[in-house]
């Protein structure tokens, strides 16, 4: 599970009031919830996109800071994908899940890997 922060001064209910019909819009119909750190997320567990096996996705509640947006994607074997045929499926998948994640946090690819890599840094004992 990947948790990302919004950009500065920017809160997930601003960006996304609607949270569950967005992840319903980008991913399909939501099946369930799932427990992580306290929090219910949404389950997607049939996502209209077959490269998808199954989607964890929804705000992640922390007392005195801002919620974190946290998902998990579970997708299917590469060499499965190509197999089937589903190669553009795939490339619809990368755009689904970037589209998602930039109306969510306001941050790109580029600026949310930068994001985890400050992350891991931070996190890294010293020596």
């Amino acid at each position: 599970m990947k948790e990302y922060k919004m950009r500065r001064g920017e809160t997930l209910d601003e960006r996304m009031p609607d949270l569950e019909g967005s992840i319903e819009d980008y991913f399909g119909p939501i099946t369930g919830t799932e427990e992580f750190n306290g929090s219910d997320l949404f389950v997607v567990g049939e996502p209209k996109n077959p490269v998808f096996t199954k989607i964890v996705a929804g705000a992640v509640k922390y007392s005195g800071k801002k919620d974190k947006l946290a998902v998990h994607f579970e997708e299917r074997p590469a060499e499965e994908v190509i197999a089937e045929g589903l190669a553009d499926n795939a490339a619809d998948a990368v755009n689904a899940k970037n589209s998602f994640l930039l109306e969510a946090t306001g941050r790109d690819a580029k600026s949310r890997r930068d994001s985890m890599k400050r992350t891991v840094e931070d996190d890294a004992p010293d020596y």
